[in-house]
């Protein structure tokens, strides 16, 4: 039985408290649907950490979120056209795209919290 929506977002927040990353968990939250092993899927998304890594670039969990789009459609052509609808949904539902705009660095105060990309992605995607 395919997981709720709500499932996938709880069992991400577990997942951000044992020390994994937005792309990481993102790509968690669907690995029944892709069956692929849970080695394989952290192991692909290790980069995908605070912007990768530097702040400066996108959200790890948008792109978590782009590699499960991708591999749901097996590399479908097609797939450019959701993914922007994807980019586009999430920088509409969280304000940015950009990992340090998201959270902030500079600013008064986060666009959107690293749980809230989080979970944002997942549903984007459910």
């Amino acid at each position: 039985m395919k997981q709720s929506l709500e499932e996938k977002q709880s069992l991400a927040m577990e997942g951000l408290a044992s020390g994994k990353n937005c792309g990481q968990l993102v790509l968690l939250a669907y690995q029944e649907e892709l069956n692929l092993p849970e080695e394989l899927l952290l192991s692909l998304s290790a980069g995908l950490i605070e912007g990768l890594g530097t702040l400066e670039g996108t959200c790890g969990a948008l792109i978590g979120a782009n590699l499960v789009l991708a591999m749901k459609n097996k590399g479908n052509p097609m797939v450019q056209v959701e993914a922007a609808h994807l980019f586009q949904d999430f920088e509409k539902c969280c304000g940015a795209s950009i990992c340090k705009d998201l959270r902030g660095i500079g600013k008064e105060k986060p666009l959107c919290s690293c749980e809230d990309c989080i979970k944002e992605a997942i549903a984007l995607l459910y």
